[in-house]
C-alpha cells in the first residue's frame, strides 16, 4: 500500500508532515522522497547510504571530428541551435543539446553518435530506525525528473517485504510531470494546503490531478488559525467535493526550532502543530485500515 503527501506548490508544510509520518511509523514503513529537484527529507534523520546508482535521463550527440565532412546537415536540421562550425568540424553545444537524434539521422558520413549522460544519483539510505529511505538529486539544469521520480519508486519496490509495508511517499510539489510520476499507481493521498488564496487556487488544481490519477485524497490545513476565514472555504470546498479533511495544524513556532536542529516536529513534546499532526497520523492509518 502506498501513500503520497502533495501540495499544489512548494512551502505548505509537506515534508514536515511527511517527517513526522516517517518518524512516527518507524521501520514499518519504506519512506520515498520524490523531489528530486531539491531533496530534503534525509536530512531530518539520522542515517547512512548503502547503495549508489547513477541515473541519465537524456542522451547528448557527439560529432567525431575525424569523420565530419563539414556538410552542415547537421547544422541545418537542429532545431535547438545546438551545433556550430568550429576549427576542424562541426561539433555539439552540450548545454543545448536535447538527443533529439535529428542530426545523426541526416548524417551522410555517420560522424555522429548519441551517448548517455549521467543526469543525477538515485541514493538508498537506511535510517537509524532501520527502515529504508529511496532517494535521488537531479544535477542542476538536467532534464529526466519524471523518469528519475519512476526509477527511486521502483526501487523501493524491490526492497525485501516491500508489497507488504506502506510506502511513504513524499511527492514533488505542484502539478507537472515530476507529480504525476508520484502519484502513478498509489492508492491514497493527503494534499496540505495553506489558508491563502493562492494556496486555495493551488490545492484546487492538484486536487484534480490527484482525482484524475483515482487517488483516494484526503486534506490537511496547515497553519489554518492564520487566515480563519479561508480556512473556511477551503473546508466548504472539501465538503462539496466529498474530502475529507483530516486534520488543521495550528500555526506553531516550534516548527522552525524543528527545521533548524534538523528533526521530526513530533519529537517536540510542547509542539501544539506536532500533537495535531500525530492526531492525523492515526486518522489516515484509520482511513487506510492499516
Amino acid at each position: 500500500m502506498q501513500l503520497v503527501i502533495l501540495s499544489g506548490k512548494g512551502g505548505t508544510g509537506k515534508t514536515t508532515l511527511v517527517s513526522s509520518f516517517a518518524h512516527l511509523s518507524g521501520r514499518d514503513t519504506i519512506k520515498v522522497d520524490c523531489d528530486v529537484d531539491a531533496s530534503n527529507l534525509h536530512l531530518m534523520f539520522e542515517g547512512r547510504d548503502v547503495d549508489k546508482r547513477p541515473f541519465s535521463g537524456s542522451k547528448k550527440a557527439i560529432i567525431d571530428p575525424e569523420a565530419c565532412i563539414n556538410c552542415g546537415r547537421c547544422q541545418a536540421v537542429c532545431r535547438f541551435d545546438a551545433i556550430e562550425q568550429g576549427e576542424k568540424s562541426y561539433q555539439v553545444i552540450e548545454r543545448s543539446c536535447e538527443g533529439c537524434n535529428a542530426c545523426r539521422v541526416v548524417c551522410p558520413a555517420d560522424a555522429i553518435r548519441l551517448e548517455e549522460e549521467d543526469s543525477g544519483e538515485m541514493i538508498m539510505t537506511i535510517l537509524k530506525d532501520d527502515s529504508y529511505l529511496s532517494r535521488a538529486n537531479l544535477f542542476p539544469g538536467a532534464d529526466g525528473s519524471g523518469k528519475l521520480i519512476s526509477e527511486i519508486r521502483k526501487a523501493s519496490l524491490e526492497l525485501e517485504n516491500a508489497r507488504e509495508k506502506l510506502i511513504i511517499i513524499d511527492g514533488s510539489p505542484g502539478i507537472g510531470c515530476p507529480v504525476m510520476s508520484s502519484i502513478t499507481g498509489v492508492e491514497y493521498g493527503i494534499i496540505v494546503t495553506e489558508p491563502t488564496q493562492s494556496g486555495f487556487e493551488d490545492f484546487k488544481r492538484i486536487y484534480e490531478v490527484a482525482r484524475h490519477f483515482r487517488v483516494k485524497s484526503y486534506v490537511v490545513i496547515n497553519k489554518f488559525d492564520l487566515n480563519p476565514a479561508m480556512s473556511d472555504q477551503i473546508e466548504e470546498y472539501c465538503r462539496s467535493k466529498e474530502l475529507k479533511v483530516l486534520g488543521k495544524i495550528p500555526y506553531d513556532p516550534v516548527v522552525n526550532q524543528s527545521n533548524f536542529e534538523s528533526k521530526p516536529l513530533v519529537v517536540y513534546n510542547e509542539s501544539i502543530a506536532g500533537d495535531e499532526i500525530k492526531k492525523i497520523w492515526d486518522s489516515i492509518k484509520s482511513e487506510m485500515g492499516v
